[in-house]
């Protein structure tokens, strides 16, 4: 694994994480407790801060960033970010799903319950209010969550990835 100081900054990692040997993390972040970080993941904080909560995944290729001095990005807790995808100077809050090579861009905000579909595309600014699903390109709101599929997907997902890292830990 890469970790590495940028500007004096040095990464702050959570208790009861697994950091993949080729991930990388710099700069100023900060990542909370049971949090994962997956082969090629990088989470980049060297031209603003990056803040996660705890229970976080960041799954395999993703891309965690943000912009010089004006969007930085903040990830609440018990949030999954899938494969490939970008998540980009913008605020995830509690209890979201990040599908798979998906990109939310600068000032997005995707409120709690909620999940960005597969290959979705926030563009700058967009709004996901609480417990709604976008999908497409751009992105766009196509259905509110059933408390069915919050469980079924976005918590069985997060606790899936504690499991996960616990067999690497090993």
């Amino acid at each position: 694994m890469i970790i590495k100081t940028v500007k004096g900054n040095t990464p702050k990692i959570g208790e009861d994480c697994f950091i993949a040997e080729n991930a990388t993390i710099v700069g100023e972040v900060t990542m909370g407790n049971q949090c994962s970080v997956w082969y090629n993941a990088v989470i980049r904080g060297d031209v603003h801060y990056i803040k996660m909560g705890n229970k976080v995944n960041i799954q395999d290729g993703a891309v965690i960033h943000a912009t010089y001095k004006k969007s930085p990005t903040t990830i609440g807790n018990n949030v999954s970010v899938g494969h490939n995808a970008i998540v980009h100077g913008c605020t995830l809050h509690d209890n979201v799903l990040v599908g798979m090579g998906s990109i939310i861009m600068d000032d997005c905000v995707v409120e709690s319950n909620s999940i960005i579909a597969a290959g979705a595309v926030l563009t700058k600014g967009t709004h996901v209010s609480a417990g709604s699903i976008f999908a497409g390109m751009p992105a766009k709101k196509i259905k509110d969550i059933s408390p069915e599929l919050s469980n079924g997907e976005i918590n069985r997902i997060a606790e899936n990835y504690i499991l996960y890292s616990s067999w690497f830990k090993e």
